[in-house]
């Protein structure tokens, strides 16, 4: 009888060994729940879409499809920041108008549901709108003064995340440089804004 108890007792203490690795299901879990590679991530792209002019230049250019570009930083999961270039020349009748801007600015992402992310935007700019405008009665057409100046930007849109590397999404965008003063004639008041499809590369 005792040996047959010893015996038994050594087969339990084989079924019960500890020597087994300890799986942490906690840390595991916890790092499976958090995304990967979305923040400090950067984006390059392209916006394509119609820019609509105003004030002086909407009487001497015509509104017309237009290419932006665009370059993004995911900085946090609330905030990116978001580049726009941009540069377009609109004609009509024998009259032009040039814009040109580089426009950073703070993306804010009002939620995000699955791949989809809609954003509000705003920023300070640099821009150098020029015109070819009429100066007086005869019809007389005169080029401006090319002259840098600040101005702000402000938008909304959305992002949709087809996949790990590319994105697309929606834009409405508004440029209003400040008014540039010139040695002869009229300041030149610069104000327009473009609805833009967009498409990035993430890397």
């Amino acid at each position: 009888f005792f040996i047959s108890t010893v015996s038994a007792q050594s087969k339990i203490e084989k079924l019960t060994s500890t020597d087994k690795p300890v799986v942490d299901s906690t840390s595991n879990s916890s790092a499976s729940s958090t995304p990967k590679g979305s923040l400090q991530r950067h984006s390059i792209g392209i916006g394509l879409g119609q820019t609509f002019l105003l004030d002086d230049l909407e009487d001497n250019g015509e509104n017309k499809i237009t290419v932006d570009g665009f370059y993004n930083y995911s900085a946090s999961y609330s905030f990116d920041l978001l580049v726009n270039f941009h540069i377009s020349k609109h004609k009509f009748r024998g009259r032009s108008a040039l814009v040109r801007g580089f426009a950073p600015g703070i993306k804010a992402k009002l939620y995000q549901f699955d791949n989809f992310s809609p954003y509000v935007l705003g920023g300070l700019g640099l821009y150098a709108p020029k015109l070819h405008r009429v100066v007086n009665a005869s019809g007389e057409i005169q080029q401006t003064e090319t002259k840098v100046a600040f101005g702000y930007h402000f938008g909304a849109g959305a992002d949709l995340s087809l996949n790990n590397n590319v994105s697309v999404g929606l834009l409405f965008h508004l440029h209003n440089p400040f008014d540039v003063k010139q040695e002869v004639g009229q300041e030149v008041e610069a104000a327009y804004y473009k609805l833009m499809m967009l498409a990035f590369y993430v890397f």
